[in-house]
């Protein structure tokens, strides 16, 4: 299962849900969470996936559309907060529920009010989608303040 988080109106913040309605893979549920990803801690509790990755924009110091592995501990500090439930939070209400969560964020270029995704986020996006579809999570880099 892939839950994709972030805010439409705010450029690069978008990429979780860009992903989220563009991922088709087969044996793959997507939902595009935007900012209420609590919303469907309900979904997640039911379904109770072998693997739930869950993707949002992250300032993590790196150059535009760097994808990394994130650790929970840092759910709370690299990631954009336009959500209405912080997302370390989030993590500890559905961590019980997926045998194994993996958290990745990628780098926005501009989290601006109105502003597209950029070039960068895009290119992240497509290269997230053919990583996963292949099963090569396990290849993205983890992420080391």
């Amino acid at each position: 299962m892939l839950l994709g988080i972030g805010n439409e109106l705010n450029g690069d913040d978008a990429i979780g849900c860009y992903i989220a309605r563009n991922f088709r893979s087969e044996g793959w549920q997507t939902i595009d969470c935007g900012i209420v990803p609590e919303n469907y801690i309900g979904v997640v509790k039911r379904i109770k996936p072998k693997l739930l990755v869950v993707i949002d924009a992250a300032e993590m110091g790196l150059q535009a559309g760097a994808i990394r592995r994130l650790k929970k501990e840092y759910a709370g500090s690299a990631f954009i907060s336009t959500h209405s439930l912080p997302l370390k939070e989030f993590i500890s209400a559905i961590e019980k529920y997926a045998k194994k969560i993996l958290l990745i964020g990628i780098q926005p270029k501009q989290t601006l009010l109105g502003t597209p995704l950029s070039n960068e986020a895009k290119g992240a996006a497509a290269k997230l989608m053919e990583i996963l579809e292949q099963e090569k999570w396990h290849e993205i880099e983890e992420f080391r303040e």
